[in-house]
């Protein structure tokens, strides 16, 4: 008999790539709610980007919108936002399905009440950590109750936003720092892994070839960003971030996985947000240890992509 799919929460910030992971994990698991949080965009713009992709995944999944702000921003602080990539919207150049979908409760509140309903749920947090850090503040037991995070975030090398830092960490450096401090079970899928699944014009025509209404909403994702990473990198193609933290959960086997320490740096202003990844020695023990993602087979995730993509909901 086929094994259960795996059950989770999405924490995330639509997002271009955050699209593809939302569609890919209604596919390959059962998607319980969806919280949002700012990120790529404002809240707003995330929050009702996520309302309408639901509309394409199947099912009522609910979301609940979160923090708009980091936890060290001062009132009205301007958030950090990765407009330049992803435009005002979030989700620039896709037309989003219409959608009667309403947001619900408080993230942080679902989050708490969810996995004090159900035990061994996981969390995949695919965009700045600031609602998994105020979570583990409320009630430290939150973590327990988690099968684990998986994490698309950092990176074992240099950074997208600064040469340090990737955006997700660089974002909310504290939340980071509270959630890797956590004693939680972490998957993490940092940059080092993400940029192992990249798409291409070969990848783009594959999928423009389906016939589904996922396909179609892909097909624009990949070629607004296809064009906006030609004009950001010289280079028309697209690191699949998200969908890996996704697959980390739901396909592990596909990974290759090192326990590491880590930490976040917070005080110098070259380094804030950056990784710290001990990587002295295999298997090392120490505070903080994560399960570091290291290799991908691309090939086997680029079909649970397009597999994805091909079936549309009922």
């Amino acid at each position: 008999m086929p094994s259960a799919k795996s059950r989770m929460i999405i924490d995330c910030d639509p997002g271009h790539d955050d699209a593809l992971a939302l569609l890919l994990a209604s596919h390959l698991a059962e998607v319980v709610g969806v919280t949002t949080v700012s990120g790529n965009a404002p809240l707003t713009a995330v929050t009702r980007n996520a309302l309408s992709l639901t509309e394409l995944m199947g099912g009522e999944v609910p979301v609940h919108a979160g923090a708009d702000r980091a936890l060290a921003a001062s009132e009205g602080e301007e958030g950090r936002h990765a407009t330049h990539v992803h435009g005002q919207s979030g989700m620039d150049g896709v037309q989003l399905p219409s959608t009667a979908a309403e947001v619900q409760g408080p993230a942080v509140e679902y989050l708490l009440a969810a996995t004090r309903r159900e035990r061994g749920l996981w969390l995949v947090a695919i965009g700045p950590l600031t609602n998994v850090a105020l979570a583990i503040r409320e009630d430290a037991d939150f973590v327990e109750r988690l099968a684990g995070i998986s994490v698309m975030g950092g990176s074992t090398r240099g950074g997208n936003v600064t040469a340090a830092a990737e955006f997700n960490i660089w974002a909310d450096p504290e939340a980071a720092d509270i959630v890797f401090r956590s004693g939680a079970h972490i998957r993490l899928c940092g940059l080092n892994l993400t940029h192992q699944l990249k798409t291409s014009a070969e990848v783009l025509n594959r999928i423009r070839r389906l016939d589904a209404r996922r396909a179609r909403l892909a097909v624009e994702v990949l070629e607004y960003l296809h064009g906006r990473m030609l004009e950001l990198t010289g280079e028309a193609a697209a690191a699949l971030h998200d969908p890996c933290a996704v697959l980390a959960v739901t396909h592990p086997e596909l990974f290759e996985f090192a326990a590491r320490p880590i930490a976040v740096a917070l005080e110098d202003p070259l380094t804030r947000g950056m990784t710290l990844v001990d990587e002295r020695y295999s298997g090392r023990q120490g505070p903080y240890q994560v399960q570091v993602a290291y290799q991908i087979d691309a090939q086997r995730a680029f079909e649970l992509l397009y597999s994805a993509l091909a079936v549309d909901p009922d």
